[in-house]
């Protein structure tokens, strides 16, 4: 290691990874997913960040971010982490231009890690040894073999406490497939996510039909763009019932407007889509100031040692389809044990690396 390593290249590239089935929720239906990867290399080491985003983020993150980052010392994130901030200044924060600016973040920490041949969840400060893992998955495509299936293999093989399904895009048969869910898991705790399909009294309307099955967490009700309709689902749904939201957090002030209009009793957060780890770090000092609890959306590998970190951190989600790609890509993806993951203290960084030979099938 140099004693002041320099950034010198930043590449990035897309890849598109079929899904194993048709996929859809309250609001989507997709058969493929696209994630964006970029590489940062400084004194002869190479960070790794990614993120679940549009593959026009490539060009964006290689041809309009990247030489800003040239020349700034690698070991000062923050400083590379607000001229990456400033550049997107004209372009719009949110959305495209924060999954660009949230992996080239976590290769940036990564790279500092590798420089400092230590694992990223000791650079940060342990609050936890491992991370609770909840299952996720459930779409509303899967018929309810499928849906039973894959729910009790998470509680089942995984060791999961809970498993969260979606609802939304047939309300008309969410109850059935509920109680088909509950079944299926037992005493596992039951999650459902509408991606904001309803109005708030139709989603007050859900809420209390599934308290019937037990659903203990009622994530985006509502969309997230309608902070007082969630607040107002939160205050009427089942005392038992929590209310989640904030995976389309980019930005400090997104979330702050979730807080204060009381729309949540757990915010959520994704370190692809919020700033990368040091915006995920923002986000969990501000729900500790607020006294809410922090779940992780998505990307389990790559929140794992950000995640161990975070003061009020409860759980994060082990997705089926980015758990499928993040083995399927990179060495080092965590295993579940008894329903939660730990980082590998053998690996410097996050631990991840990409895996070419295999990724290079599926490059865009």
């Amino acid at each position: 290691m140099r004693d002041d390593p320099k950034i010198g290249a930043v590449r990035a590239r897309a890849y598109t990874v079929p899904t194993d089935a048709p996929e859809a929720d309250g609001t989507l239906s997709w058969d493929r997913t696209t994630l964006v990867v970029v590489h940062v290399e400084a004194g002869g080491e190479t960070g790794l960040g990614y993120s679940y985003a549009d593959a026009s983020v490539a060009r964006l993150s290689e041809a309009t971010l990247a030489p800003r980052l040239t020349g700034i010392p690698a070991f000062d994130v923050p400083r590379a982490n607000a001229v990456l901030w400033g550049a997107v200044r004209n372009l719009g924060r949110s959305g495209l231009a924060a999954t660009a600016i949230s992996a080239l973040d976590t290769a940036l920490w990564d790279l500092k890690a590798r420089l400092l041949d230590t694992p990223l969840a000791s650079l940060f400060g342990r609050a936890r040894d491992a991370v609770e893992i909840y299952g996720s998955g459930g779409f509303t495509s899967y018929d309810d073999r499928q849906l039973c299936d894959q729910l009790a293999a998470f509680v089942e093989r995984d060791g999961c406490r809970a498993a969260k399904m979606k609802v939304g895009s047939r309300p008309e048969r969410d109850p059935a497939r509920m109680a088909s869910a509950k079944s299926a898991i037992g005493d596992a705790h039951l999650f459902i996510d509408a991606n904001g399909a309803f109005t708030p009294k139709h989603a007050v309307a859900v809420a209390r039909a599934a308290e019937e099955f037990g659903v203990a967490w009622f994530e985006e009700p509502v969309t997230s763009d309608d902070p007082a309709g969630m607040a107002s689902v939160r205050a009427m749904a089942p005392a038992g019932m929590e209310i989640a939201a904030g995976e389309y957090v980019y930005t400090l002030d997104d979330l702050h407007g979730l807080l204060a209009a009381g729309a949540v009793d757990v915010a959520q957060a994704d370190v692809t889509r919020c700033g990368g780890y040091s915006g995920f770090l923002k986000v969990a000092a501000l729900c500790e100031a607020a006294h809410i609890d922090l779940s992780g959306h998505c990307a389990p590998a790559l929140h794992l040692p950000v995640a161990v970190s975070a003061p009020r951190f409860r759980h994060l989600e082990w997705f089926h389809d980015h758990v499928r790609i993040e083995r399927m890509l990179f060495d080092g993806a965590p295993v579940p044990c008894d329903g939660a993951i730990t980082p590998d203290p053998t690996r410097p960084g996050h631990g991840l690396t990409l895996k070419k030979r295999d990724a290079d099938a599926y490059a865009v």
